[in-house]
C-alpha cells in the first residue's frame, strides 16, 4: 500500500499513490462501500476523510490501518474503478508525507562504496558501528515537485545523496534487530542535499574539529531535505534490503544501486538508535545514500537542475534547484 499527503484546492488530505495519480481516500471509501454492500459496515468513508495525520492510516497500530488495507486491496483488484476515481499527480500539490517528525535522523558513509568514493577506506559492519547526525525537520524537510534553495552564503558546493527512509510507526527502546521491522509504519524517498564547501567565518583560528563541524552545518541548510512522494507500507516492502535506487540529473544517471549494500540494514540501525534514544511515532530515520554523489566529479547543483530520485515500489521524488532569494 502506498499513500501520499497531498493539497488541492488548498485542502490538504490524502490518498493513495499510482506513480502518475491518485484515488482520494474518502472517494476511495465512498466508492468501496457503494460497491460492497455489508462487507464495508465497518467503513466510514466521512471518518477517513477527517483524518488529519498519516500515522493513523500506516502499520503497526493505525486506527485505521485494517480499513484502508481493504480498500487499497479492492483498487488494486480493480483497476477500473482508479481510472474513475484518479486525479493526475500534475494537478494536485504533493506534500511532504510526515511534515513535523520528532526525530530527523540520517546516516553518514552506510554504503561503503560511497565511502571510498570520498577518499575512506573500505566499512566492514563487524568492525565500526553507524555515524548518524540530524538535521531540523521544520526548515529542511522540502515537499515534492518544489524546489530546494542554492544558500546565497555558500552556493558552489550544493550536491545530492539519494536515501531510503524508513518510517517509524510505534513508540520503543532497546528494540532488538530481530523485532525492529515490527516497529515500522512505512518507507519513503530522501534526497540528502549537502553543501560540500560549507566554510562559515573564514578568517577564523583553525581548531582540530572544524572539518567536522563543517561537513555537519553543510547539511542543515533550509530546504536541504525533499521526501516523498509517498509512504509504501510493508506489506509492499516485505523486505527493505532489496530495493533498487536510481537517481538522475537533468536526465542523466548519475546514482544506481541498491539497498542490498548497506553496511548496516535497517533493522540493525533501529536496534543501534534505540539503544540510547526512544523512537517515537512520526520519526524518520534516513539510511545513507550509495556511491555517484557530485562531488565525485565536481557536479555540484545550480539554479535551474531537476532531479528525480527514485526507489522501486516507492516512487520517483523531484526535485527542482533554485538560488536563496536575496
Amino acid at each position: 500500500m502506498r499513500i501520499s499527503r497531498y493539497q488541492q484546492n488548498d485542502i490538504r488530505t490524502f490518498g493513495f499513490y499510482f506513480d502518475q495519480h491518485v484515488v482520494n481516500l474518502e472517494s476511495a471509501a465512498t466508492a468501496y462501500c457503494s460497491a460492497n454492500g455489508d462487507t464495508a459496515a465497518s467503513i466510514d468513508a466521512t471518518q477517513l476523510g477527517q483524518v488529519t495525520c498519516m500515522l493513523d492510516l500506516l502499520p503497526p497500530d493505525g486506527e485505521q490501518l485494517a480499513s484502508v488495507e481493504a480498500i487499497w486491496q479492492w483498487l488494486c483488484a480493480n483497476p477500473h474503478e482508479v481510472d474513475s476515481l484518479k486525479t493526475e499527480c500534475q494537478d494536485i500539490q504533493l506534500l511532504v508525507p510526515i511534515p513535523r517528525p520528532n526525530k530527523l535522523l540520517l546516516l553518514a558513509g552506510n554504503y561503503s562504496a560511497h565511502v571510498q568514493e570520498g577518499g575512506g577506506d573500505p566499512i566492514e559492519r563487524e568492525e565500526t558501528f553507524p555515524y548518524v547526525f540530524m538535521k531540523p525537520a521544520s526548515t529542511t524537510l522540502t515537499d515534492p515537485g518544489t524546489a530546494i534553495q542554492i544558500a546565497s552564503s555558500s552556493p558552489d558546493n550544493f550536491d545530492w545523496e539519494l536515501e531510503l527512509a524508513v518510517v517509524i510507526g510505534r513508540r520503543g527502546k532497546h528494540i532488538s534487530e530481530a523485532d525492529a521491522l515490527n516497529y515500522v509504519a512505512g518507507y519513503t524517498v530522501v534526497n540528502d542535499i549537502s553543501d560540500r564547501g560549507y566554510h562559515p567565518f573564514p578568517q577564523r583560528k583553525e581548531r582540530s574539529r572544524d572539518g567536522f563541524f563543517d561537513w555537519m552545518h553543510g547539511k542543515w541548510h533550509d530546504s536541504s531535505c525533499p521526501c516523498g512522494p509517498c509512504i509504501a507500507t510493508p506489506t509492499s516492502i516485505p523486505d527493505p534490503q532489496t530495493l533498487d535506487l536510481k537517481l538522475s540529473l537533468n536526465g542523466e544517471l548519475r546514482q544506481d544501486s541498491t539497498t542490498a549494500l548497506q553496511v548496516f540494514p535497517i533493522a540493525a540501525v533501529i536496534e543501534f538508535l534505540s539503544r540510547s534514544m526512544t523512537l517515537e511515532p512520526g520519526d524518520i530515520i534516513s539510511t545513507g545514500t550509495p556511491a555517484g554523489v557530485g562531488k565525485t566529479t565536481n557536479t555540484f547543483l545550480k539554479a535551474g537542475d531537476v532531479l528525480h530520485a527514485h526507489i522501486s515500489s516507492i516512487g520517483t521524488l523531484e526535485t527542482l534547484v533554485e538560488n536563496e532569494p536575496i
